[in-house]
């Protein structure tokens, strides 16, 4: 099937993979999605050769580099593979896709940002790292930038899915059990759907693709509107109710009173100006994300009780 466009994407059993894997492309459009078990993502001959090697004898479309090191804390004390995951596969993968002239799409975060300040932040704003994991991820996007291929880098943050390990699965599990839980209510940002992530990095490859002339650069990508994570844990329970499922009273305290060993950015808002204007992709808010999650795992809560 030489005439259909296939999409390269790493971290295919991590929640965005799952979700680019379950996205609706059109027809015409494929995506192969491997994991850890096919490419180890240290090893960047073998990253080399996978880009140049193409799919049953046809050239790839383009590169998804969303396989990461995302275990922030552990990163502290794991700085090499850190390193190696998150910056030189992507150089690797950045070399390979301007060498066989394709485009790649390589997905980041606002742990660049140091959350040192109020309001959203916008993709030309200063990046000032507070741990291993936010420069590992840093230096993937500068090897993208420096590589001379066509690519479109997308940050996004606190992202959740129905799949996997995350933030509403772990409310849902912990608050079943627990009468009273306390969670932090000082780091602000907002909630991300990988299925709505999915959907947007979709649109933004597709374009690369097919438009010579599509835009390219960072990009920023959250569902909408602001929240802390004690916030998040109330509305959680607060539709999980509505669904029949855990809730709990949640407690708000301070970052200072759950210590961890990485810094997280108190502020971790993005805006979203820059993937509005060029690709018109308006996310969501994050309250409705979190009920089409809430859907797939809970069943449909009565609609007026959500209304």
């Amino acid at each position: 099937m030489s005439d259909v466009k296939r999409i390269l994407v790493t971290g295919g059993n991590g929640q965005l993979g799952t979700e680019l894997r379950r996205y609706s492309w059109p027809e015409g459009w494929a995506v192969t999605a491997i994991d850890i078990d096919e490419l180890d993502l240290r090893d960047t001959a073998a990253i080399t050769a996978m880009v140049a090697k193409g799919h049953d004898g046809q050239p790839w479309a383009a590169v998804i580099s969303a396989g990461a090191y995302t275990a922030v804390d552990k990163a502290e004390s794991d700085i090499v593979t850190a390193w190696a995951v998150n910056a030189m596969a992507p150089a690797a993968f950045a070399e390979a896709c301007a060498k066989a002239g394709i485009p790649i799409v390589q997905v980041s975060t606002d742990y660049v940002f140091d959350g040192a300040r109020d309001g959203a932040w916008e993709v030309t704003d200063p990046v000032a790292p507070l741990g291993v994991y936010g420069a590992s991820k840093l230096g993937g996007e500068l090897a993208v930038r420096t590589s001379g291929a066509l690519y479109a880098i997308v940050r996004t943050a606190w992202v959740v899915s129905a799949h996997g390990n995350n933030f509403i699965k772990t409310m849902l599990r912990v608050g079943a059990t627990n009468s009273n839980l306390r969670v932090v209510d000082d780091q602000h940002g907002s909630p991300t759907s990988a299925t709505d992530l999915a959907a947007a990095l979709a649109t933004i490859t597709m374009r690369l693709v097919d438009d010579p002339a599509a835009p390219t650069g960072t990009y920023h990508f959250s569902n909408a509107g602001a929240v802390t994570w004690a916030g998040f844990a109330r509305e959680i329970f607060a539709q999980s109710a509505a669904r029949g499922g855990a809730s709990t009273e949640v407690q708000g305290i301070t970052t200072a009173e759950y210590p961890t060993p990485a810094t997280r950015p108190a502020n971790s808002l993005l805006s979203h100006d820059a993937i509005t204007r060029d690709y018109g992709i308006h996310p969501s808010a994050w309250q409705t994300a979190l009920g089409n999650i809430l859907d797939e795992l809970l069943g449909a809560s009565n609609k007026e009780t959500r209304a």
